[in-house]
């Protein structure tokens, strides 16, 4: 069951004259991959289809993903009575599948699947938190902090799980490690990028470098250094690694880098 609803947003508090944008464009696109929650508990659900337990889990997660996609889509007409999200996400998953029928993860093992899952909750977690303080439209912000803190819980979820399936298959800190990093190299594939166009470019042919660099360029400028290196600890974590130890701060610093470097390039770069 999920923790707030929609009724509970204070959405008289909307202010038009605060809305940033650049900010609404990445709204329409997260609130498409949110709400496409149902396909990701239909694909855990397969992979963990002798786990009853996890199964309900993942079930109660995807409910959970696809409110705030609705909180999302809501706030994103709010601030665009243009924007048609029916037709937007029926775009975006007619243009982006992930795989549905299998019965093993794509990680190779339940233990790689359930880092994964924890790295992708430490990137929303700290996604949405650099939108809750970046966003002036009062709204928004409400929206964004009950999202990010969610993230976080269910990053604590599935990090539990993965312990309980670490002691069945015993999965290494190497191979965990390499799992994550994995994950994070996927940060600018083709599902953020295809949902930043199905939003925003309706009617336009989609060319994924394009609207990979024009998510990225929005989406960076908006991390500060804190977000960063709560979100590296997060996934050293995840990877059986002390998160405050030696890798933590030379690691937080290249993060910090390389955002700051991709968002100028791309700046630079018109995109």
């Amino acid at each position: 069951m999920a923790h707030w609803t929609l009724d509970q947003i204070p959405w008289h508090n909307f202010q038009p004259a605060a809305i940033d944008p650049d900010i609404v464009k990445l709204v329409k696109a997260a609130a498409l991959v949110e709400y496409n929650g149902g396909d990701y508990a239909t694909y855990l659900s397969n992979v963990f289809h002798d786990d009853d337990d996890f199964q309900s889990v993942a079930r109660d997660w995807a409910l959970e993903e696809v409110q705030h996609g609705a909180a999302l889509a809501h706030w994103a007409r709010l601030a665009d009575p243009d924007f048609d999200f029916d037709a937007s996400f029926k775009r975006f998953i007619d243009g982006y599948k992930i795989p549905l029928d299998v019965n093993a993860s794509v990680r190779g093992s339940r233990c790689g699947e359930l880092v994964a899952r924890c790295i992708v909750e430490t990137g929303t977690s700290s996604y949405y938190a650099a939108l809750a303080e970046a966003a002036h439209e009062p709204v928004l912000k409400a929206i964004c902090r009950k999202i990010a803190a969610d993230e976080l819980r269910h990053y604590k979820l599935f990090y539990t799980h993965l312990n309980r399936y670490l002691a069945q298959e015993g999965l290494g800190a190497w191979g965990r490690f390499k799992v994550a990093l994995s994950r994070i190299t996927e940060s600018e594939d083709d599902e953020l990028a295809f949902a930043y166009y199905a939003a925003n470019h309706a009617g336009e042919p989609y060319e994924r470098k394009r609207f990979s660099s024009a998510y990225a360029k929005r989406a960076y400028a908006y991390y500060r250094p804190t977000h960063i290196q709560r979100g590296i600890a997060m996934v050293l974590k995840a990877a059986g690694l002390n998160p405050q130890g030696l890798l933590h701060k030379p690691l937080s610093h290249f993060a910090i880098w390389f955002m700051r470097r991709r968002v100028a390039k791309l700046s630079a770069a018109g995109a």
